[in-house]
């Protein structure tokens, strides 16, 4: 499966955000991780659709849209508007996660759905052929630059054996400190796409995400 780097723009710098969305895209990675909060489903607020507007000019990569707010079907189709290619809910946050998953794939957008660190794999048991990806969060969800909780990895090998079981092509991403230190270890664990927020923004941006991608290569072998 292909691993894909998504540098979460979180952890840019705010003042230069476009041109650091640039570098990254030019350097290799083929998503753009952005996170949408709404300080209510986490305690932060941060960007929404006139910012994602914004830097949609900056790269033609994928605008992978974390939605960390209560009820998100509310927002998406403003969301597709802003320039979203793949937005991402989540399962605690949705009174009716398999119509919020229905109405993104109306709007022509890829559907995505997070799992906080205590919420088991069990839960997407029966929205899983809706999906086309699953988002592991292996940090609480609403800071960045927490540790990854070691816990998480377990739950990611079970949604791999889970979608292998159902003959399940899907991705998994995985969100929240993640390292060049410990991206192999996630990548073994079964997870294709790697969220890195200040891994790739704090320092040379090229560098640093084309770090990742050797190491892409290196676990390919």
């Amino acid at each position: 499966m292909r691993m894909i780097l998504a540098p979460s723009i979180l952890a840019a710098d705010f003042a230069r955000l476009g041109e650091a969305v640039g570098q990254a895209a030019s350097a290799g990675a083929e998503y753009i991780h952005i996170d949408v909060m709404d300080g209510m489903f986490v305690p932060s607020i941060s960007f929404g659709m006139p910012a994602i507007k914004g830097i949609r000019p900056c790269t033609d990569k994928v605008f992978d849209v974390h939605m960390m707010v209560e009820e998100p079907g509310r927002y998406a189709e403003a969301m597709k508007e802003a320039g979203a290619d793949l937005l991402c809910v989540h399962q605690e946050a949705c009174r009716h996660l398999d119509r919020t998953l229905s109405q993104i794939r109306d709007l022509g957008m890829k559907a995505g759905v997070a799992l906080n660190p205590s919420t088991p794999v069990s839960a997407l048991d029966c929205i899983l052929e809706k999906v086309d990806m699953v988002l592991i969060m292996t940090v609480n969800p609403g800071f960045g630059g927490q540790k990854l909780i070691p816990y998480t990895l377990e739950k990611v090998r079970q949604l791999r054996r889970r979608l292998d079981s159902l003959g399940l092509d899907k991705d998994i991403e995985v969100d929240g400190g993640v390292t060049l230190g410990n991206a192999s270890q996630v990548l073994a664990a079964g997870a294709n796409i790697l969220v890195a927020g200040s891994a790739v923004f704090g320092g040379d941006i090229t560098e640093n995400a084309q770090a990742f991608l050797r190491k892409f290569e290196e676990f390919s072998r």
